[in-house]
């Protein structure tokens, strides 16, 4: 997937402190991306989590739920937070190790 800017506003699941509250339902977070085909994809932001100093997203294919997930690193740049492809291998297994840990406290 290419990079990709997500303008955002309270309730956006990107990770960081807003001041909104918190006793509403959150609507799903979508985000198009352009796969290496040229193609759009419709992504949801299912989680954020923290590894060391960066926040990192989980997305999944909105019409294909069932297929692997993605994770892209979120950087704030001008207001706009814009996502990276992970492709420094020792970053990834970083993020990865922590995923895992993320995904087994919370069975």
């Amino acid at each position: 997937m290419s990079d990709h800017t997500h303008e955002h506003g309270d309730g956006c699941g990107c990770g960081q402190d807003h001041d909104h509250d918190h006793d509403h339902e959150h609507e799903e977070v979508l985000l198009t991306l352009t796969d290496e085909n040229g193609q759009d994809v419709e992504m949801v932001l299912v989680e954020t989590f923290d590894v060391e100093k960066h926040v990192y997203a989980l997305l999944l294919e909105r019409n294909n739920p069932e297929a692997d997930g993605i994770i892209l690193r979120m950087e704030e740049e001008d207001e706009e937070m814009v996502l990276y492809n992970i492709e420094d291998e020792e970053e990834w297994n970083r993020v990865e190790a922590a995923y895992n840990e993320l995904v087994a406290s919370q069975e």
